[in-house]
């Protein structure tokens, strides 16, 4: 009887392990497509890259190279960014999420948690992680970790059989969620920065599982791999890693492929512009690997080659959401223009600087133009002209700063903003291609969604002067006293109040431990104070956002010299 039992088992351990000859895996990738799931816009019906697009060459590598040959992987930042994600966020919250449902519909076999998934809030992405893993698929973050055990909160890794290989792939979050909103979002939990964490697990679970392959997914920027930024580590990881066949980054919106031979970094950009392609071949002998060759590429997505299927099966969803989306909710005087901000006051940053002030009641606001090129146009508003005046789900906070720090705060935003002196250009522009919106030529050095300007004082900014001088509060915008010693209670986004842009820490000087002491008010989401705001009054005219005992004044200096060459820079930019 012994032996009739050793014979099966001497069997299994020489069948385990992969078969000898030339396995290929294809990893296809995606990141940050914030919410572009369907192919045509809810206004005027226009085409659109979406996952719709995506499918149709993520069907066609399938049907040419096999479904078994292939893993799929999104590397975060799922939740937020369109109307349709809104609607399953926050007004639908009965049926499955329409995301956990189109991931199904797409076979993907894994999707890491981006930092727009975590500001979604604990309702959300607690019920997306308990659907997704319904039908089979892990929502990866290894380094949020639990406050009470010490455990990961979410999933840290899966394996698959994939190409007759064992293949083991690990995912993080960002570590600097902690930074971008208020605590009560992640509440339960923490996050660790991805080195030396990314390469102890996959030494440890290598250990366990003794994977064929191993590929790594993390929501984190590129990076320069300086080590400089634990927001940006994707070529620290790519450079130092041991025992890794691919990293998958993502979350700075670049599109960027590399491979040194044996292991390859990939971030597709964002929004469905291109699909991630990474293939690994490896050679088996005797049962053992022997060798391997690693390639990526991206393949650019064509918006036309759209999946008529899967459009058919989730067209009742977009319907559904058009409907939300195309609700009247009130008229518009004028056209607003988020590119205006740049150049100065404008109707645009009014609206939120009024409605941040009047909701609120703080003395100040800090605002910055979120939309880079955004337009509405005048006459009836739309709940869908609402994502382009306020696309994220930031809520409003207020904290207490001292004058001494709203002019520090001032100074570092216009330091992003503004060139140096002896500079041709005004604006802190180059000539260079921006991925991130598209812009070919010339862009921003910086991102625009750090260039604040405040209400509710009355300042210059000097564009002939340096970082720390370029700034002149002369009073508030009541005319009264702006006092260097005095405290003001000072109205921003949950986004800034938490450090994000450094603002407050770079510039108003504030240690990051010290944020949550000056924290006066936390508010709903900006989002909902506009659409009350424009609810109320019905009809939004410059009257209504442009009251100079609230609002105050600002503009550059010297007034013509800066106007002119600031509009040609714009002209450059646009």
């Amino acid at each position: 009887m012994r032996k009739f039992y050793i014979l099966p088992l001497l069997l299994l351990l020489v069948a385990c392990g992969p078969k000898d000859g030339i396995h290929t895996l294809h990893l296809l990738t995606t990141n940050d497509v914030h919410g572009a799931w369907f192919d045509s816009t809810y206004v005027g019906g226009k085409t659109k890259l979406s996952l719709m697009s995506v499918n149709t060459y993520i069907d066609s590598i399938r049907l040419a190279e096999g479904r078994d040959n292939v893993l799929l992987i999104d590397a975060g930042d799922c939740l937020q960014g369109d109307n349709a994600s809104y609607y399953y966020n926050y007004v639908d919250t009965k049926t499955e999420h329409l995301f956990s449902r189109l991931v199904s519909y797409m076979h993907y076999d894994a999707i890491t948690v981006g930092n727009h998934d975590i500001e979604a809030g604990h309702p959300v992405y607690d019920r997306v992680r308990k659907e997704l893993r319904s039908h089979g698929i892990p929502f990866l973050a290894g380094n949020a970790i639990r406050n009470d055990n010490g455990k990961p909160y979410f999933q840290v890794y899966k394996t698959f059989k994939r190409a007759g290989l064992k293949v083991l792939l690990l995912g993080y979050t960002n570590p600097r969620n902690a930074t971008w909103v208020d605590e009560k979002i992640y509440e339960g939990m923490h996050f660790i920065d991805l080195l030396p964490l990314v390469q102890e697990d996959v030494d440890r679970y290598t250990a366990k599982e003794k994977p064929d392959v191993v590929i790594v997914s993390v929501h984190s920027a590129t990076g320069d791999g300086e080590g400089g930024s634990n927001e940006a580590e994707g070529l620290d990881l790519y450079n130092s890693l041991k025992g890794v066949d691919a990293v998958v980054c993502s979350h700075d919106h670049r599109q960027v492929t590399m491979c040194n031979g044996s292991r390859a970094l990939i971030n597709t950009g964002n929004r469905a512009k291109y699909l991630g392609h990474g293939v690994i071949k490896v050679n088996v002998e005797n049962k053992k690997v022997v060798a391997r060759e690693v390639s990526s590429e991206l393949i650019k997505i064509d918006k036309r080659k759209v999946d008529s299927a899967m459009r058919d099966a989730f067209r009742a969803d977009f319907e559904t959401v058009k409907k939300f989306s195309t609700r009247e909710i009130g008229a518009l005087a004028m056209e607003l223009r988020t590119r205006d901000a740049y150049a100065g006051m404008c109707d645009y940053l009014n609206l939120l600087h009024t409605i941040q002030l009047k909701s609120s009641g703080a003395d100040i606001s800090f605002a910055a133009p979120l939309t880079y090129n955004g337009k509405v146009k005048a006459g009836v508003l739309i709940y869908n002209d609402l994502f382009t005046v306020y696309p994220y789900e930031n809520q409003l906070f207020m904290l207490k700063l001292s004058g001494k720090e709203i002019k520090g705060y001032l100074e570092e935003s216009y330091d992003k903003w503004l060139a140096e002196p002896d500079d041709e250009h005004v604006l802190r522009i180059r000539k260079h291609d921006d991925p991130r919106n598209n812009q070919s030529g010339w862009s921003f050095v910086n991102r625009p969604y750090n260039f604040d300007s405040a209400a509710g004082i009355v300042y210059t900014v000097d564009i002939d002067k340096p970082k720390g001088e370029r700034v002149e509060i002369s009073s508030l915008a009541d005319g009264s006293a702006f006092d260097m010693a005095a405290e003001y209670k000072v109205a921003m986004t949950s986004y800034r109040a938490n450090g994000g842009g450094g603002l407050l820490i770079k510039g108003a000087g504030i240690p990051a431990s010290e944020l949550e002491g000056r924290t006066i008010g936390k508010y709903e989401e900006i989002r909902e104070f506009v659409y009350r705001f424009i609810n109320e009054y019905g009809l939004i005219d410059q009257r209504t956002i442009s009251d100079p005992k609230l609002i105050g004044f600002w503009e550059f200096v010297p007034e013509q010299e800066a106007s002119r060459r600031i509009k040609a820079d714009l002209e450059l930019l646009f």
